[in-house]
């Protein structure tokens, strides 16, 4: 059964709105929210999130919604990893606290606008060649090997090539000046830090929708529903970013959760490819019907199981470790060339500023014992 279009216009037209009535809130206001606030604010984009997944079920037969509960679902959680990165962007320009909302707002605008190009893009090769699937399959395998192979990796990795020439090219004040990004000083037109800040969060999320957008169209074709999931993932990331704080120390077992989530996507996409193979060297072209099918009510609930165990675990392991207050929200202390490059470094300095996280957590328990 298909969506109504004008469900999806409404949908896209609400969804505008609501961000740019949220954008207008954090200009004209800017500090930082209290914890009150942010649950507040979760709170509402997660309901906001459920009650969505109903209206498609009040519409269609039901996959709709499952599909998009286990999209949102993983790009959720997806999301909460790279707050470990945005954590240290932070930490690496010193962007005042009061500044931060803002900041987190325009960059994850500025996703959600790279996302959109992505996923159309996405849609429309697999449209034609569903034999991409084979390498979105082997490439989500490979991600989660990497995410448990750099845990314990303190090896450096480099900087976004984009955001090293930005700062090379843009004459640029020493200081913010509020949330603007461009000001005159002396007669001449200057950028501001916070323009580097903006790109650096919304290009370094675009490098963690390299392996986000493969995972979903792995439980969805269906570019509404890839698309609706993201927006209303990000949407509630800037209030998470407050709400959790130095809470993030304690989800060390995160990106293994993650790595289990995305190999099974994996191979889920695998066997799909499978199934309606056409490539002549596999099967003599024809489709392979042996293969098992992974339902999509299976897939959100191994979605569900993993993501439990893994926030069970981590707030088990760290019993009793109470979240620092610290100016960048916990981010570990690092030198300016090591947070940079990994601020900019994608899924990979992801995994490595959590392994770092994680070694914090185990010495601070050694301590405690």
């Amino acid at each position: 059964m298909e969506l109504p279009v004008w469900f999806e216009v409404a949908t896209f037209v609400g969804l505008t709105v609501l961000l740019l009535a949220d954008l207008a809130i954090v200009a004209r206001r800017p500090h930082e929210p209290s914890v009150k606030e942010a649950s507040i604010w979760v709170s509402f984009y997660v309901t906001l999130a459920l009650l969505f997944g109903l209206l498609l079920l009040s519409f269609t037969n039901g996959t709709y919604a499952t599909e998009f509960y286990a999209g949102w679902l993983t790009e959720y959680s997806l999301s909460v990893d790279n707050l470990f990165v945005f954590v240290i962007i932070m930490a690496r320009f010193r962007v005042p606290r009061h500044l931060q909302q803002e900041a987190l707002m325009v960059g994850i605008i500025i996703a959600l606008v790279l996302r959109g190009i992505f996923i159309l893009l996405g849609a429309a090769v697999i449209e034609r060649f569903i034999w991409v699937f084979y390498i979105f399959g082997a490439f989500l395998v490979y991600t989660a090997i990497n995410l448990v192979r750099h845990r314990g990796d303190d090896e450096d990795y480099e900087e976004n090539a984009f955001i090293r020439r930005m700062r090379r090219v843009l004459p640029m004040t020493d200081d913010f000046q509020g949330a603007k990004v461009r000001v005159t000083q002396n007669g001449k037109k200057l950028w501001t830090p916070m323009v580097i800040v903006f790109l650096a969060l919304g290009t370094t999320d675009l490098l963690f929708a390299l392996d986000s957008i493969p995972a979903i169209f792995g439980l969805t074709r269906e570019p509404f529903i890839v698309f609706t999931a993201n927006v209303f993932a990000l949407m509630g990331l800037r209030q998470l970013y407050f709400l959790l704080g130095g809470l993030l120390k304690r989800l060390v077992y995160l990106s293994l959760g993650l790595a289990v989530i995305l190999a099974f996507i994996g191979v889920k996409l695998i066997l799909e490819a499978l199934h309606e193979n056409n490539l002549p060297f596999i099967n003599g072209g024809e489709h392979v019907d042996a293969v098992p099918t992974i339902p999509i009510w299976l897939s959100l609930s191994i979605i569900l199981g993993v993501l439990l165990v893994a926030t069970v675990a981590s707030l088990l392991k760290t019993r009793g470790q109470l979240p620092e207050e610290e100016s960048s929200l916990g981010a570990p202390d690092v030198a300016p060339e090591t947070a940079e490059s990994v601020a900019t470094g994608g899924p990979a300095a992801a995994a490595k500023a959590e392994a770092r996280l994680a070694t914090e957590a185990d010495e601070e328990e050694t301590r405690r014992s």
